[in-house]
């Protein structure tokens, strides 16, 4: 953001338009007592120079995954991002625009989001896509919300091999709507076909599934699909979409409702945000979809043109008839997805998810080879991520490769208890042979090892 000073000449023009002689005349609404007397205990102001340097010393305190190697996935990934996505976001006009929705004065933007939304059913193969949501996690909430009143059932079976974020997520958006969730235990790092049949009731509504789930583990989708199906369930899955670049598209087990994270399509890992929720269903559903789309036209001239097509939100149309609360998209990450996909197109998509994958599995074979170490789950087939079994306490051996310049995995007891001591590891087309060859020297020198 853009650093604009105020001269005091400034503050007293804006005082005097609106009728006041100082700011605490602002305050007088406060009560006297709750108003605060004397000096702030914060650092004197800075000129702009020394501001700059300041935040630059703080900042250098981070570690930053431009600067040390990154091994740390689960949920958030650390993939190229082309410099066409900025140029295009960059962008005045896609940058500073907030709702710009109008018609008359927006074709830009609702073509960019009508091109997201096509992007969008393309990569997932399914019928229609909205214009983008929170992030993962709440689209996988959305989704779930929305089986439950497609079914008319109000039991949501959840494995444990979704990410627990996500299923936090779930789990406070349906507490105070009646419906349960029915989290499935699993074992060996995969959901099967099996324990999701003994596990179906006739009240189950819906099935949820994450592929890759968030061990990395690529589950049985079409067995699975079939049996929430044969229950009269529908199913739910949340998928990595870069693992679309190999693996089956949803559309083609049958899923009912897509949900993904979209961060790794072009967006940087900012913290942990913001981020983008991509949402797709079959046509069918189509009402029922949370948020808005965007339906290509023409004009009274016979033009090309675009259109805000459906917005089932409760600001909307009637709150009994409304699908959702939901009234704020993502729309510059969804552009940057959008950028991201038609700039990699279907091979460069491809080519980033098997450099990943099989960066990933150099990475875990070299691992099992170091004493003391181990798979997880060395039956389950895996992407980019997996678990290793460490020989000590997994925040120390994180810190011991903080000390050496790399960024570890992610440490699994705090939701597992039978994980304690693992470690889930990501590998994506962005770490070279010798960043895996030093995590793997790190991991072999840690004190914990016997």
């Amino acid at each position: 953001m853009a650093y604009i000073p105020n001269t005091d000449q400034d503050r007293q023009a804006m005082l005097e338009a609106i009728g006041l002689s100082s700011l605490d005349d602002l305050y007088t609404p406060i009560p006297e007592p709750l108003r605060f007397k004397g000096e702030l205990n914060i650092p004197s102001r800075y000129n702009q120079l020394a501001l700059e340097k300041h935040y630059k010393t703080l900042g250098k305190k981070n570690a930053s995954a431009e600067e040390y190697p990154c091994f740390l996935g689960a949920g958030i990934y650390d993939h190229y991002v082309p410099p066409t996505v900025g140029a295009i976001t960059g962008r005045s006009e896609f940058y500073t625009s907030y709702t710009p929705y109008q018609p008359e004065v927006s074709q830009g933007v609702l073509q960019s989001i009508f091109e997201f939304q096509t992007l969008t059913c393309e990569l997932m193969g399914m019928d229609v896509a909205n214009a983008s949501m929170y992030d993962g996690a709440t689209a996988l909430a959305e989704a779930a919300i929305m089986a439950c009143e497609l079914a008319g059932r109000k039991h949501l079976l959840v494995p444990d091999t979704i990410n627990p974020i996500y299923r936090d997520v779930l789990e406070t958006y349906v507490r105070h709507m009646n419906l349960t969730v029915d989290t499935l235990v699993t074992e060996n790092g995969l959901t099967t076909v099996e324990s999701v049949k003994a596990a179906m009731t006739s009240e189950t509504a819906a099935v949820l599934l994450q592929q890759p789930n968030f061990f990395g583990s690529i589950e049985d989708a079409q067995g699975i699909s079939a049996v929430a199906h044969e229950g009269g369930a529908l199913f739910v899955t949340c998928v990595d979409p870069i693992s679309l670049g190999l693996l089956t598209p949803p559309g083609e087990y049958d899923a009912d409702i897509v949900v993904a994270e979209g961060q790794s399509l072009g967006c940087p890992m900012g913290y942990g945000g913001p981020l983008l929720g991509l949402f797709a269903c079959k046509t069918k559903y189509l009402r029922r979809i949370p948020g808005r789309i965007v339906g290509e036209t023409v004009d009274g001239d016979g033009k090309r043109a675009f259109v805000m097509t459906l917005r089932t939100r409760e600001q909307d149309i009637r709150r009994e008839r409304a699908t959702s609360n939901i009234c704020t998209n993502v729309a510059l990450y969804a552009l940057a997805g959008a950028v991201y996909l038609a700039t990699m197109g279907r091979q460069g998509l491809k080519q980033v998810a098997e450099l990943s994958l099989q960066k990933a599995h150099y990475a875990a074979t070299e691992i099992a080879k170091i004493p003391g170490y181990s798979l997880a789950f060395p039956d389950a087939p895996y992407f980019k991520e997996f678990v290793v079994q460490t020989p000590g306490d997994t925040a120390k051996l994180n810190e011991h490769l903080m000390a050496k310049g790399i960024i570890g995995g992610y440490t699994l007891g705090g939701y597992y208890p039978n994980l304690n001591n693992a470690l889930l590891l990501c590998v994506t087309e962005q770490r070279t042979k010798d960043e895996i060859d030093a995590l793997v020297a790190a991991l072999r020198e840690f004190e914990g090892n016997s």
